[in-house]
């Protein structure tokens, strides 16, 4: 069988803008009972009741957040509503809604689109959301794509990055440095392919690291859990941009300091062995990586008992005075300042 290498492409202009919004968004469904009035009128229409509403909103740019040499377009979708959704769980709230926006170049055929949007429709599907709006329009660089999220959370119940304490203890799920290790690998990949075109990668030494770049997966469960497990952190904020820029918002939020134990922060086996095979610090990594969309937290010690031994929260350090500083802790047991030395898209990006 004769692979076909022009595969059919739909140019944009042959839909226009409404026809085209309506054909990536034709079968979306509403599920949430909040959600009154969703796409095909001039606003989306929601009731939350008695809730507290909470809206989170981000921006991807190609080229500066995504490269689609090897960033699928079905996972930019994907990726692209997880992250928003992880805004909204580091509020202690359930996302309910998301409206998603693009500016497109005439690069991209309708074909290319519907890959994206079947990303978004994955990803809504899979955590229980309403794609209810957005817009589209047109780009003379490239593909930029606008989410907003929307949730809600009972009154009182809203966890913000200004209540840790004295003395909490620094919580955090998952494990750290994946997505940036994924990126490294991914970026490997690419220059090798630049030089040799017919040399195929072979990622299976890496699967987790890259889904963890190209996959990420907001920590829902984690929100479920901590109601299960009755613990509300007294602060929360999701890492996006590296453990120590996390660390030090919720230290000037909440105006304490810090003392976080590198033995203590949890890495998989594959992130280690591939900071040895890259030759970087896995330490450096976990501090300083990004994108790895677990939440960072702190609660009272009165909680421990409750999160004692469960394999999805592990706990890294504890809050001191403000006065004491932000350190971590090295293996040697040597307190180092911690600085932010996280992903900023607003440097100059090498």
């Amino acid at each position: 069988m004769i692979e076909d290498k022009n595969p059919q492409r739909t140019p944009l202009s042959e839909l226009g803008e409404f026809k085209l919004i309506e054909h990536l968004t034709e079968h979306f469904k509403v599920t949430q009972k909040s959600t009154i009035k969703s796409i095909g009128d001039d606003a989306a229409v929601l009731n939350f009741e008695k809730k507290q509403v909470v809206v989170s909103t981000d921006l991807l740019v190609e080229g500066v957040h995504f490269d689609l040499s090897y960033v699928p377009l079905k996972h930019l979708g994907y990726k692209a509503i997880m992250v928003n959704l992880s805004d909204i769980y580091a509020m202690n709230a359930m996302a309910t809604q998301v409206t998603v926006s693009i500016a497109v170049s005439n690069r991209f055929p309708l074909e290319a689109l519907e890959e994206l949007y079947a990303g978004v429709a994955t990803a809504a599907k899979m955590y229980g959301v309403d794609v209810v709006g957005g817009d589209t329009t047109s780009s003379t660089s490239g593909l930029i794509i606008s989410v907003t999220a929307i949730g809600e959370v009972e009154k009182d119940n809203e966890v913000l990055r200004s209540g840790a304490k004295p003395n909490d203890l620094l919580v955090v799920t998952g494990d750290l440095g994946g997505a940036y290790m994924g990126l490294q690998v991914l970026e490997r990949e690419k220059e090798v392919f630049k030089v040799n075109p017919n040399n195929q990668p072979d990622l299976s030494m890496y699967t987790y690291i890259v889904e963890r770049q190209l996959k990420p997966e907001a920590r829902k469960d984690i929100v479920e859990l901590l109601k299960e497990l009755k613990v509300k952190p007294t602060s929360m904020i999701d890492i996006s941009d590296g453990l120590s820029s996390e660390v030090m918002h919720l230290c000037k939020q909440s105006k304490v300091g810090v003392d976080v134990y590198e033995n203590k922060i949890p890495l998989d086996p594959q992130v280690i062995s591939t900071c040895e095979e890259f030759n970087i610090d896995s330490t450096t990594i976990a501090l300083n990586g990004g994108e790895d969309y677990e939440l960072l937290m702190t609660i009272s010690q009165e909680d421990f008992p409750k999160i004692k031994g469960n394999t999805n929260l592990t706990v890294i350090g504890y809050m001191t005075d403000e006065d004491r500083g932000m350190h971590l802790v090295t293996r040697a047991e040597t307190k180092i300042p911690i600085i932010a030395k996280g992903w900023n898209s607003l440097k100059d990006q090498v």
